[in-house]
């Protein structure tokens, strides 16, 4: 169990997932596996897609855990660039400092992975493969235009019931845009500036089909951590309606991490 002294915060966040907190607590334990940060919901800000120097990112992952906890994160979700090869041992060091962070800190902090570059026919059992290792965050690097990801990988993406999350997909179909929906794979709106030029795209391709989407930083270091102003300036420009920016900033991650904190 990890204990949590609750000073000054309010508790609906952990209502909204399902935890019962009493009236007026001054403490809570926890099991250990759910972690929970004490959140705000009126101002939750969550990242489900960052890199850490396991991979190519600039800080180790508690570092970056703890930078984003100083930035006003309550969740936050490490997902390094990964193939096969070395998939177990990326997770299994992930995993580690995460749950350090969790026990310590007041924030969500998720092992996840990024499948990247990956031929399309091998995501489906890589995406599987990391799922039964321990990652709980399965997200695809997807066909942007900036770089030359293999024709195929979003389709391959969305069909997989292992993926949740297809980042920066470029210029989506219709059809794939469909399956996501259906698979219930959150398509990611980008901070990332090489990537972000599509999301307007992505966001009508989401918007025609019923597609949920999520606003990711994609942080390689702590100046592209996200703040509740970039989150929602990300979501402006990339042409989202107020009752979209509401589903994408707080509905959908709220979804999510209920998700994820189940598994």
């Amino acid at each position: 169990m990890a204990t949590f002294i609750l000073p000054k915060y309010r508790y609906s966040f952990l209502h909204t997932l399902g935890t019962q907190v009493p009236l007026n607590p001054t403490r809570i334990d926890l099991p250990c596996k759910i972690s929970y940060a004490i959140l705000d919901t009126t101002e939750m800000l969550c990242d489900f897609h960052t890199h850490t120097s396991i991979s190519d990112g600039a800080l180790s992952p508690l570092e970056l855990v703890r930078r984003a906890l100083v930035n006003g994160y309550h969740a936050i979700a490490i997902t390094d660039h990964v193939g096969v090869g070395y998939l177990e041992r990326l997770i299994n060091e992930i995993t580690a400092d995460c749950t350090l962070a969790r026990n310590h800190w007041n924030i969500i902090a998720i092992p996840g992975v990024e499948l990247t570059h990956l031929p399309a026919t091998a995501i489906a059992d890589a995406a599987q493969k990391a799922k039964e290792l321990g990652a709980k965050l399965v997200v695809v690097h997807g066909q942007t235009v900036a770089e030359p990801v293999e024709p195929g990988t979003n389709l391959a993406a969305v069909k997989s019931p292992h993926v949740d999350i297809l980042a920066h997909p470029g210029m989506l179909t219709l059809e794939e845009a469909k399956l996501a929906a259906d698979n219930g794979i959150y398509l990611e709106i980008t901070a990332r500036k090489q990537h972000s030029v599509t999301n307007k795209h992505v966001a009508e391709m989401a918007r025609r089909t019923g597609a949920k989407l999520i606003v990711d930083s994609d942080a390689h270091d702590e100046l592209d951590l996200l703040t509740n102003e970039l989150a929602y300036s990300i979501a402006v420009n990339a042409s989202l309606t107020k009752d979209e920016i509401a589903e994408a900033l707080k509905t959908n991650p709220q979804k999510l991490l209920r998700k994820l904190l189940a598994r």
